[in-house]
């Protein structure tokens, strides 16, 4: 029986966005019919998976083709050696060639661990130099935080010492801490115990009360808070139109700021206002004083039958009696000497 083979594509059968290639091998009759191959196609952001690909068998294509993730870098793994960038800690020379090799070269090292110091792992890193074929060795020291050069080359030693270049030694002056005294410390522990217990705890529960009072009715609240806010906004409202009132009337500066009106401002303005009509009065009755003393001094004129000079001795005594009565005057009959500016304001507001 001859078998045609032909090769179709099909969208039906293959999911969105995939086509498949099928090979179908084609009999005498529909039911001979069956698939021998399904192939996919593959795009950039995909992998392919090959036909004998066992998941459970292989794990991973990595597995399948015999290859590590890391690649090169894991050529050593199986003796525990992994292929790492390392950069020199510090500046060391190397010990076969006797060069200079600087902190911060970089080498592609051989990490491996040789040991633990507690629970923390020690690494040495092996490195080929690169001005020679020589191997160095530098391994972690977590005891001192710090790199030790084991092997191939040695360590620029940078640290200054000042007994070794003439100087003196640096000692701690405040010494050793005492020991601790265990019953000192279990009264310490004792004594923060109590102020968490008799401190802490109810201040704490006090504040979760006052949250729970702020947070139980927030409607209610803000209703309290906006009606106390108008009645605010209502006073001050009346008591910058009352001020406008009293600057305008006086013509004041729209914005001096008049003093606030509490009783024992007004009792003080009233006082220093009362004082300053008695000095008022005072001073009016000391020049009328004066002004009948100078009067009672002058001599009178002897009359002159000539009328002209009549008018000019006349004039002449009256101008010594004004000269006279205002020097007598020491102060000007004004209230800014007396009260202050804060009482003539209210002064002011209550008339």
């Amino acid at each position: 029986m001859a078998v045609n083979a032909c090769r179709i594509s099909s969208k039906a059968l293959a999911p969105a966005g995939r086509r498949l290639d099928i090979v179908l091998h084609v009999g005498l009759s529909a039911e001979n019919a069956l698939f021998t191959s399904v192939r996919p196609k593959t795009y950039g952001f995909n992998k392919y998976y090959p036909p004998d690909f066992d998941g459970e068998k292989h794990g991973s294509l990595n597995a399948y083709r015999g290859k590590h993730a890391l690649g090169d870098r894991a050529r050593k793994l199986d003796q525990g050696i992994l292929i790492t960038r390392f950069e020199l800690p510090f500046n060391i020379w190397c010990g076969t060639c006797n060069n200079h090799i600087g902190m911060g070269v970089r080498y592609n090292a051989e990490k491996k661990k040789i040991g633990n110091y507690y629970s923390t792992p020690i690494f040495s890193f092996r490195c080929k130099c690169h001005l020679c074929d020589a191997w160095f060795e530098i391994q972690t020291d977590p005891k001192n935080t710090r790199y030790v050069v084991t092997s191939g080359a040695r360590q620029k030693d940078e640290d200054w010492n000042p007994e070794e270049n003439g100087g003196f030694a640096v000692h701690d002056t405040e010494g050793s801490a005492a020991p601790i005294d265990p019953l000192a410390a279990l009264e310490k522990t004792t004594d923060a115990q109590n102020h968490q217990t008799k401190v802490q705890v109810p201040r704490l529960e006090s504040l979760m009360d006052v949250s729970e009072r702020y947070n139980s009715d927030p409607y209610s609240l803000s209703l309290k808070a906006r009606k106390h806010f108008r009645d605010d906004k209502k006073i001050r409202k009346e008591k910058e139109k009352s001020d406008t009132l009293v600057k305008d009337r006086y013509a004041l500066p729209a914005t001096l700021k008049l003093a606030e009106e509490d009783e024992d401002t007004i009792k003080e303005a009233k006082e220093q206002w009362q004082k300053g009509r008695e000095e008022i009065v005072h001073d009016s009755k000391r020049r009328k004083f004066a002004v009948e003393t100078t009067s009672s001094i002058v001599p009178i004129s002897s009359r002159s039958t000539n009328s002209t000079s009549k008018l000019s001795s006349s004039a002449v005594d009256s101008l010594r009696t004004r000269v006279l009565g205002n020097t007598a005057a020491r102060r000007p009959q004004t209230i800014t000497n007396s009260t202050s500016v804060k009482s003539r304001k209210l002064l002011l507001r209550d008339r």
